[in-house]
């Protein structure tokens, strides 16, 4: 797999979860709406997955279940660390 032949898919991916780390920061004062911006990152990084893996022709259940993991582990730590009192 070369990297460069997706760079375009992999940057989106990178200004994805820096859009939303600083929009969690910027709003970190409101629980409700850093709640929304981590459910939000976690539905983008799963469209992206399918989008991405869809252009390469790669795209199985498989693949969409391992996303789905990967972004609700994230969405539970992330929970985790905004609702502790």
């Amino acid at each position: 797999m070369k990297i460069s032949k997706h760079m375009y898919h992999y940057l989106s991916l990178i200004l994805i979860v820096l859009v939303g780390l600083v929009a969690l920061v910027f709003f970190s004062y409101n629980e409700h709406v850093s709640i929304a911006i981590l459910v939000g990152l976690a539905f983008a990084y799963v469209a992206w997955g399918v989008i991405h893996h869809s252009s390469r022709r790669d795209l199985y259940l498989s693949v969409i279940l391992e996303y789905i993991v990967i972004a609700s582990f994230g969405l539970v730590i992330g929970l985790s660390l905004i609702l502790q009192k």
